[in-house]
């Protein structure tokens, strides 16, 4: 199970070794890509080679903030899943009720149970200087302090540190309360489905996304918080910045992720 906070995350970290992407920008179409085969292709030309030079890490430090009592799988399948599309390196920060969950699925994750400390801020941007990108909301959950204060702060950080940032799943709850807190971050990705697209867009917009219109609302979206990237998830996945174009995918994948 290959999440798309994952995979986006996992190639933002990486380097460019192929003609068609660098890091953190998109090859932009305006056309549908309805063959797997295409996207993969894509996918595959970012990823550079493993050699005998490279070291641990080079290929990608990922930092997953999120994870709690109530939902370990998430941050779980996130990390997981970036290391499977080649990143060197996942770090989860999680509170402690879920530490020993996540630690018990996989061994090759690096888990710190620190967000319900009072230091949660100070400590994770410590940790944020050796990373290359970042993934924040995948079962962070909707506790006040934690999503609320200390996930708002942790975003804040990631932004002083110029790191492209996936926000996903809770994360989206909390750019859904602040919507200024991702405004014009250049570096950001959004992936919600169509619930969390629709409170998004009617809470920065004042009014419900016309659903004859997706790839337009999509767009209007990403233009009203200042062209940040938004992968708007379901049956179709568009994705747009609002000014360099718009790229849908239609792929074969499970209905579930809609």
């Amino acid at each position: 199970m290959l999440s798309v906070a994952s995979l986006l995350g996992s190639l933002l970290s990486r380097s460019s070794g192929g003609p068609t992407a660098k890091i953190g920008s998109f090859q932009w179409v305006h056309t549908s890509y309805n063959k797997p085969g295409l996207l993969l292709e894509m996918v595959q030309s970012v990823i550079p080679p493993i050699t005998f030079i490279s070291h641990k890490g080079l290929a990608g430090r990922i930092a997953v903030i999120g994870g709690s009592k109530e939902y370990t799988g998430a941050p779980y399948f996130a990390a997981i899943s970036a290391l499977k599309v080649g990143a060197d390196l996942s770090h989860v920060f999680c509170t402690e009720g879920a530490s020993t969950v996540i630690k018990s699925y996989s061994p090759e994750l690096i888990v710190h149970p620190i967000l319900e400390s009072k230091f949660a801020v100070h400590e994770t941007s410590e940790w944020l200087e050796r990373m290359h990108a970042v993934v924040l909301g995948p079962g962070l959950g909707r506790d006040p302090v934690v999503c609320l204060d200390t996930a708002k702060s942790i975003l804040e950080e990631v932004k002083k540190k110029n790191l492209p940032l996936v926000v996903d799943a809770d994360g989206l709850f909390l750019v859904t309360e602040y919507p200024d807190l991702i405004k014009s971050y250049g570096k950001a990705i959004l992936t919600p489905n169509i619930v969390e697209f629709g409170r998004l867009y009617e809470k920065t917009m004042g009014e419900k996304p016309k659903p004859e219109e997706p790839v337009l609302a999509v767009k209007v979206l990403s233009r009203a918080l200042g062209n940040v990237t938004i992968v708007k998830k379901g049956p179709n996945d568009i994705i747009s910045d609002g000014e360099n174009g718009r790229f849908k995918v239609k792929c074969y994948h499970s209905k579930e992720r809609s």
